[in-house]
């Protein structure tokens, strides 16, 4: 499994949010997989460690994948 640290920009503010996915998945794959998931709804919820926040799509200014490490399965 990968985890990929998602950071979303707004106008006062940046939400981060942690995804995980299949070793196979690349880097472009998620930021295309958010890029339609906030062309896809006017609100979508973003979890994190603080819980989970709605976000307005419409307040978006830059969409970043900022971090990317392949998880060890036990």
């Amino acid at each position: 499994m990968k985890e990929f640290t998602v950071c979303y920009t707004l106008d006062h503010d940046i939400k981060r949010e942690k995804i995980t996915k299949e070793l196979d998945v690349k880097m472009e794959e998620v930021v295309q997989e958010v890029l339609e998931k906030m062309e896809r709804s006017k609100y979508f919820i973003v979890t994190n460690d603080e819980g989970d926040d709605i976000i307005n799509a419409s307040l978006v200014r830059y969409v970043r994948v900022i971090d990317e490490k392949e998880l060890v399965q036990i």
